[in-house]
């Protein structure tokens, strides 16, 4: 249930269903989307969702669904229900045009058997029946005219016309060719005349030839004669007309009989080509709108994220804009949400955006949201936006918006859905506040659902305070004093009177004098908003630079845990690959001392033999022995004087390089496109001719190029603090290798925030000797020169 009925019309549902309506291709799918009205039932909203999604996903990615004729057959069902009565050839052809569809989607859907379930529920239990097809194309052809041969009858009247016809114009072409012969016909050949082939005459000749003269011409010189001659055959052919024309209602009288037993059917048929016509545009809105099926849940609650108005999203789009996304959650934790915030910041907008789109959910239709979003299901839906004061019913502005909080009072429940905008205004404020205060208790205490916009700081405070309410405000920029359009949960807003009154240009005088007429508490709460305002904007960006930086952490620590696992698993079978190898080489010196001693006894050796055998054991021993590494030598470089230009040698590398600048101890190289800074002892100059040519080419050719293309300004305003300094370090290290001195940061005014983090970088910064604003004309504190 909605209350009150306009509401609809006020949340924007009824220019929803226009939109859709837009995409019809018959009158059946419009009047159907002129009959959508609110669910409650968890399983239809379930199913017409489920069905919108399976048609765009044809729509996106499937063949097209066969969707070409769609008449309404329903009206030609009834109209042959009546006994005797019959369908013209046209109207059977719209029929046959429709059967021949609904056949077509039938057989697409078999062919994908249970790709698209739910769509295909809509002919689960539908009987195929083309037996009435047959029956059609037998009498109708496919230009939708009678066959010839659809009656023996009708196959002989024919032929008795033809031959009628062609006997009378060979009568008429003879009796034509002598009249001209004699000079008695005007200019101008056969013609027809009140259904009739006649001869044009010249009127002093019209008794040279005896027959019935149908018309003349303008001037009276002329006369169009029909000869005697021909004037039986041509009513012969005329009765033949009337002959067939009897056979042909008999043909489709017998065909309508034989179809009256098939009328159920034909309703059905008709049911699932305005349904399909139905979803298809559905369908084609959604993926206007970039509309997706949330999660959907049976309690009364609510979670959109990144939602969008439907409306304005529509409109924004054509003008190459993007709506700025609104996440909001409404639960049994948080029933009511409390917007507050400065005028024309969005809270209306958010307000209606919750209204239309559970209203659309709860239609059977997509939303613009994320597809992680929840939605749940409303018994009612109460909402009081805009002006409704009544000439009629004798009623103000504010005694409208009584009415109705008396109505949502005695009737709304822990499943209604509440939209109530700018909620207590319309009489003096001392009264409206509290009102609406007691109002907001009761309702609460109901635990009804629900988003309300005020600028009431009684209600915030209110909100504030009891458990189920939820403060909430549309974030703005007060530097700049520009919208931001951002729902933020958990605080009131200020509504930035003074602010905002300040930059439209209101006198100061006035001003000063308005703030002195506001009590002093009312003063302080307002300015602490604004200022809590500036303390969560630079919150939530520190915080979004923390969690960035704590992904890069996770993502190390994951990396780290990798290679440990990866060493522990190596480290494994290494070892027992070492103790097989060292248990095999045991075994094989048992073996070899065992033969050494035997074969000592055995021979009874001497002195050079026995040697001889312990040479043999050791030189064994020396194989599995652990060889010792011989550590290098380090080779240092001859110290050499170093100089811009100069190509050099890595020494512990095969890299060659181009110095581009000398510093102390350090040494700045242009390693092709890399610019790098390397100790002065880990580089040997080497001569000019040791540099393959290509690699001189290459490096002219590209330092030339940076020189050329360097600009000594770089501008970082909308970026975020960790990309702007990672920018701006890879800025001044060319800078550096480029040789200029000094260069321009722009970064803007704002609030600061960039402008502070950017010069605290750069006071670490060694190369960087002092900073100082741009010129008040040219950008103030919004550039900073940074000199090197």
């Amino acid at each position: 249930m909605i209350y009150p009925q306009n509401a609809l019309d006020k949340l924007g549902f009824t220019e929803i269903k226009s939109l859709i309506k837009s995409h019809c291709l018959s009158d059946m799918g419009v009047q159907m989307v002129d009959r959508m009205q609110l669910m409650t039932s968890y399983e239809n909203i379930n199913k017409f969702l489920r069905q919108t999604r399976e048609f765009k996903e044809i729509l996106e990615n499937d063949s097209p669904l066969p969707i070409r004729h769609l008449f309404d057959i329903k009206s030609l069902a009834e109209k042959i229900r009546v006994e005797g009565a019959f369908l013209s050839e046209a109207e059977f052809h719209q029929v046959l045009l429709s059967l021949q569809t609904v056949f077509s989607v039938i057989s697409y859907f078999n062919e994908r058997e249970g790709r698209y379930p739910n769509l295909e529920a809509l002919f689960e239990h539908l009987q195929i029946e083309k037996k009435i097809i047959k029956s059609i194309e037998f009498v109708i052809d496919e230009k939708g005219k009678i066959r010839p041969n659809a009656s023996p009858e009708l196959q002989n009247i024919i032929s008795g016309i033809a031959k009628a016809e062609q006997e009378a114009r060979k009568r008429i072409d003879h009796i034509f060719k002598n009249a001209q012969n004699s000079g008695w016909t005007a200019d101008g050949s056969l013609t027809i005349r009140d259904g009739r082939i006649c001869i044009p005459l010249l009127a002093e000749n019209k008794r040279k030839i005896k027959g019935f003269v149908h018309d003349e011409s303008a001037s009276g010189q002329t006369v169009y004669l029909e000869p005697e001659e021909v004037f039986q055959l041509n009513n012969q052919v005329r009765d033949l007309e009337f002959e067939k024309r009897r056979e042909i209602v008999k043909i489709l009288t017998a065909l309508s009989s034989e179809l009256r037993p098939y009328v159920p059917l034909l309703l059905s048929y008709h049911g699932l080509l305005t349904k399909l016509d139905f979803v298809r545009a559905k369908a084609m809105f959604a993926i206007e709108t970039e509309g997706d099926m949330p999660q959907l849940s049976t309690q009364p609650e609510l979670r959109l994220v990144n939602a969008r108005h439907p409306l304005l999203f529509l409109n924004l789009k054509k003008e190459g804009q993007t709506v700025v996304p609104l996440n909001i959650s409404i639960d049994e934790q948080q029933r009511i949400i409390v917007v507050s915030g400065p005028n024309a910041g969005g809270k209306s907008v958010c307000m209606k955006t919750v209204g239309l789109l559970q209203i659309m959910v709860q239609a059977g239709l997509l939303i613009p949201v994320d597809e992680s979003s929840k939605v749940g299901i409303f018994k009612q839906i109460f909402a009081d936006i805009g002006d409704d004061q009544s000439i009629e019913s004798d009623l103000s502005t504010y005694s409208a918006h009584l009415s109705k909080m008396k109505y949502f009072v005695e009737n709304s429940g822990g499943k209604t859905l509440i939209l109530i905008d700018e909620f207590g205004t319309g009489t003096d404020p001392q009264f409206g506040g509290p009102i609406a205060e007691a109002v907001l208790e009761t309702l609460n205490r109901k635990r009804v659902r629900g988003v309300i916009t005020t600028h009431y700081s009684n209600l915030k405070v209110f909100a504030n305070a009891a458990e189920g309410l939820e403060n909430a405000s549309m974030m703005f920029n007060n530097l700049e004093m520009q919208p931001l359009y951002i729902l933020e949960m958990g605080k009131p807003g200020s509504s930035y009177a003074f602010e905002i009154a300040q930059k439209i240009g209101l006198p100061p005088h006035v001003l000063n004098a308005a703030k002195s007429k506001i009590g002093v508490h009312q003063k302080r709460v307002d300015t602490l908003l604004v200022d809590l305002e500036r303390d969560k904007k630079e919150l939530l960006e520190t915080r979004v630079a923390v969690e960035k930086q704590q992904r890069r952490v996770n993502m190390l620590m994951e990396e780290n845990e990798k290679l440990k696992s990866y060493l522990e698993e190596n480290r494994k079978a290494i070892l027992k690959d070492a103790k097989k190898e060292a248990q095999s080489i045991i075994l094989n010196a048992n073996k070899l001392v065992e033969n050494t001693i035997s074969e000592i006894k055995h021979n009874k050796a001497d002195k050079e033999h026995t040697q001889q055998l312990r040479q043999n054991l050791r030189k064994e021993l020396e194989k599995h022995a652990e060889k010792k590494e011989v550590p290098a030598q380090t080779i240092e470089a001859a110290p050499t004087e170093l100089a811009a230009g100069d190509w050099v040698k890595l020494t512990d590398s095969e890299t060659i390089g181009q110095i581009i600048d000398v510093t102390k101890e350090n040494v700045i190289l242009a390693i092709g496109d890399l610019r790098s800074v390397v100790k002065r002892k880990r580089v040997q100059k080497i001569a000019k001719k040791e540099v393959p040519k290509e690699i001189r080419r290459s490096y002219s050719s590209g330092i030339t190029e940076d020189l050329a293309q360097f600009r000594p300004e770089i501008d970082i305003r909308g970026m975020r603090g960790e990309e702007a300094l990672y920018e701006i370090e890879k800025y001044l290290d060319k800078a550096l290798m480029m040789g200029f001195s000094n260069l321009r940061i722009i970064h803007g005014k704002g609030d600061g925030i960039l402008r502070k983090l950017v010069r605290d970088y750069l006071r670490k910064y060694s190369h960087v000797s002092r900073m100082e604003d741009e010129h008040p004309d040219r950008g103030g504190d919004g550039i900073t020169n940074v000199y090197l």
